[in-house]
């Protein structure tokens, strides 16, 4: 099983970034079957919990991100997906999406105030 998450990349404060988190190696149905969940790591930090959405997209949210990200999937291309908007230079790190017990690489988000 491999996850690979993609879209991060430099932005200003304020601005938005969509990541995605493509799933292979793995049958619909287990993809569907366990929750999509988005951490980050920000330099000098521990991993901290941002997002998650279950097999039919009951979402739950990190307080710092609530009312500014959005996490949704589209199980049938075993793709999720992280909106982030109205980012702040609080949200860089690394973001890593994993699924059940499987991780990816994450992809780097940087925001500059």
């Amino acid at each position: 099983v491999q996850l690979q998450a993609s879209g991060g990349g430099s932005v200003e404060a304020g601005g938005s970034l969509r990541l995605s988190c493509k799933a292979s190696g793995i049958i619909t149905s287990v993809f569907n079957g366990n929750v999509l969940t988005w951490h980050r790591q920000a330099p000098g930090k521990q991993r901290e919990f941002v997002a998650s959405a279950d097999r039919i997209g009951t979402a739950n949210y990190g307080d710092s991100v609530k009312g500014r990200f959005t996490v949704s999937r589209e199980n049938a291309r075993k793709t999720a997906y992280l909106q982030m908007d109205r980012l702040t230079p609080e949200d860089t790190g690394v973001y890593f999406c994993s699924l059940g017990m499987y991780e990816g690489r994450g992809t780097l988000v940087t925001v500059s105030s």
